[in-house]
């Protein structure tokens, strides 16, 4: 094998690591670049012309020898250092060899053969410590490859991940505009509602004392007639008393205390009549009391038909009543449960007289209203033959706002509202049953009223 040869492969291959590095060398040691080029062309010289062989293997060796200490101790040279471990097995028996030769050449020649060996594994250690360091280099390369796509992924992530937080946070404050908005709504709604709830009552209050004004009429003039009458019988009194007639007196005196027991009891008809007008007015206070639920029920049933004829003198409906009397008082709340009979029944009214509207022949309206005790329980039937309901309205007459009147007669609040009251204010039922061109009929029943 051609030492100089050998040599020359050596240096070109650092040359390349050099190269493939990129490493920027300051000026000064661009001229021990130039050196090494130098010697290379005195290589390719020596192997074409075979001349100055002993001063060329020096230069080669001291160029070696110097580009190993440079790198070694420069820490520019830190990516090539481990191909610099492989040679210098390699520099340090070839300068051994090539120093013996020089100053001991009969010492050279014995062991001529052993100096061979070595340079032949030192360089069978620098090829095998090349292709471990190519393939350590190339792992390493691979693993900064898959570094640098994890930082990349990374860092992608955390571009994605703040975009997301962006996102995030602006739709966050989109739902809680959203909800501010909605919050504002409901707050709106349920003061509209509430609104409603109160015109439905004060809806109801006015057909009531439209139906009042025309009950109390009758208690008072009762008490204005039979007050003029008795006026004429104490003068009659006062004349027969002047004459001395005891008798007729006193037969006088008796017509005049029958007179005054019927201006009492129609007086307290219409206090008992103001007295319904006031409670109804009232707020409930949603406590159960002893209450006549005949005498309730009677009263509505005859407030709510001449609230309806105050409003339509040319409306006329035959009215029946069946009350139980074994029924007696039961704990109701009376405002409460006064009102839901009566929209109940203003609805019945209300029913046969659109229906009256049609001018069917031969139809006489009829509204009813009975009370009846069976066993433990109570059941307030309230019927008409007005037009009558579908099944698609009847799933949806207990809704809120749901109303089969034209806009303007009605909030549709107020079977929603009696639902409510009586199947939460007095854990009852309140059932309905309707045909079409037949009639209506509601039904309370009431559990363990007492």
């Amino acid at each position: 094998m051609n030492l100089e040869f050998t040599i020359l492969i050596i240096i070109l291959v650092f040359l390349r690591k050099i190269l493939q590095s990129k490493i920027l060398l300051p000026k000064t040691d661009k001229f021990l670049l130039v050196g090494i080029w130098s010697a290379i062309i005195l290589l390719i010289a020596n192997i074409i012309f075979q001349q100055i062989n002993t001063v060329f293997i020096w230069i080669a060796n001291l160029m070696l020898i110097t580009l190993i200490y440079f790198c070694l101790t420069n820490n520019d040279f830190k990516p090539v250092k481990s191909f610099i471990y492989s040679i210098l097995p390699f520099a340090i028996v070839n300068v051994i060899s090539d120093l013996t030769k020089l100053i001991w050449p009969k010492f050279h020649t014995q062991w001529e053969s052993y100096f061979d060996t070595a340079i032949l594994f030192s360089i069978i250690w620098f090829l095998a410590m090349y292709f471990i360091n190519k393939k350590q280099r190339k792992a390493i390369e691979q693993a900064q490859r898959k570094a640098i796509e994890r930082e990349k992924e990374f860092q992608e992530s955390e571009i994605l991940k703040a975009k997301l937080e962006i996102q995030v946070a602006e739709r966050t404050a989109e739902l809680l505009g959203q909800k501010n908005e909605l919050q504002k709504a409901l707050d709106e709604l349920k003061i509209t509602q509430n609104q409603l709830i109160q015109s439905e009552k004060m809806a109801s209050l006015g057909e009531l004392t439209a139906g009042i004004a025309h009950e109390i009429q009758n208690p008072l003039n009762f008490v204005n007639n039979f007050s003029e009458v008795n006026k004429e019988l104490i003068d009659e009194l006062q004349a027969e008393l002047k004459s001395g007639n005891v008798s007729e007196a006193i037969t006088i005196s008796n017509d005049i205390k029958q007179n005054e027991e019927k201006i009492n009891h129609h007086g307290k008809r219409a206090d008992g009549i103001v007295k319904g007008m006031l409670q109804h007015s009232r707020s409930s206070t949603g406590v159960k009391e002893p209450t006549d639920l005949n005498a309730l029920c009677d009263e509505y049933l005859r407030l709510s038909y001449h609230g309806l004829r105050a409003k339509d003198k040319t409306f006329n409906a035959t009215i029946r009543s069946d009350f139980d009397d074994s029924i007696g008082q039961i704990n109701l709340i009376p405002q409460d449960f006064g009102r839901v009979i009566l929209n109940l029944l203003t609805n019945a009214f209300y029913a046969v007289n659109e229906k009256k509207k049609l001018g069917s022949e031969g139809y006489q309206p009829t509204v009813s209203i009975s009370t009846q005790k069976v066993q433990d329980e109570i059941i307030i039937t309230i019927t008409d033959n007005g037009s009558g309901m579908s099944n698609e309205v009847k799933e949806k007459i207990f809704q809120p706002f749901f109303t089969t009147k034209p806009t303007g007669e009605g909030t549709g609040l107020g079977l929603s509202m009696s639902y409510d009251i009586i199947t939460k204010g007095h854990n009852a039922e309140l059932k309905v049953e309707s045909e079409v061109n037949e009639g209506t009929k509601f039904q309370i029943i009431l559990k363990n009223t007492h």
